[in-house]
């Protein structure tokens, strides 16, 4: 028999977050792993791109930080194959300053970005408002219906008329944002502060990107939006259904 305290190991293990870093440069990929180890993480590394879809789908962890640079494929490659089959956060490593590589990763999927060097406690915090969405066993959130659009938390599903929707981690946590405060301009800095736990800089895009995500995905008008709407000088606002 297993004695109690080996058992009790065993299941702490089991419970701790499992994290996949796809990193190429070593001293840093070993950084990474060692403090989010002290953090209460189980963190493994995989050094090459063209192995990282394979691993990712296979192992399926609970996050990926996933860097751009890598060898055999990159990270945006990396993102674009596992992206349909993954359904967990993708949190991707950029050049500073590099706002294309943020918006192109945004587009194929990514949950998240931050840029090099990285920043400990920053990176902590981000991991731990991804993993916050995640669904929980019995986690019994409310069912929110708006006429033909249905939003379930407990198992991060949204149909629109019957047929289920396509959605990342990153645009279902809007979505569901949008939907608990419906009929209710929310700003871009609560909408930032909600999704990725930190105060908006006021200059970053990625939540504007997503809402014109989300409204392709709902069948919304960009041009002229009937479900969520811009309002001036503010952020957006769900509309309710009629």
């Amino acid at each position: 028999m297993t004695p109690p305290q080996t058992a009790r190991m065993l299941v702490d293990v089991m419970e701790q977050p499992r994290i996949l870093i796809v990193e190429d440069d070593p001293k840093l990929a070993r950084l990474v792993q060692e403090y989010l180890q002290s953090n209460g993480f189980q963190v493994a590394i995989e050094p090459r791109g063209d192995r990282a879809p394979g691993r990712i789908l296979a192992e399926l962890p609970d996050l990926v930080i996933l860097d751009l640079m890598l060898p055999g494929l990159d990270g945006l490659q990396v993102c674009r194959e596992v992206r349909p089959r993954f359904p967990n956060p993708i949190l991707m490593l950029t050049a500073r300053g590099d706002e294309v590589d943020e918006v192109v990763g945004l587009e194929l999927g990514a949950d998240d970005y931050l840029a090099k060097p990285v920043r400990p406690r920053l990176l902590l915090a981000r991991i731990n408002a991804l993993l916050r969405r995640l669904p929980t066993p019995g986690g019994g959130a409310e069912t929110i219906t708006l006429g033909s659009l249905v939003v379930e938390p407990a198992s991060r599903r949204t149909t629109l008329d019957g047929q289920e929707l396509d959605l990342t981690t990153a645009e279902f946590d809007l979505l569901l944002y949008l939907a608990r405060h419906v009929g209710v301009p929310v700003t871009r800095e609560e909408i930032y502060r909600e999704l990725r736990g930190i105060e908006w800089d006021g200059l970053d895009r990625s939540i504007d990107l997503r809402i014109t995500r989300l409204r392709r995905k709902l069948g919304d008008d960009g041009r002229n939006p009937q479900q969520i709407k811009s309002v001036r000088g503010t952020g957006y606002v769900l509309v309710p259904a009629p």
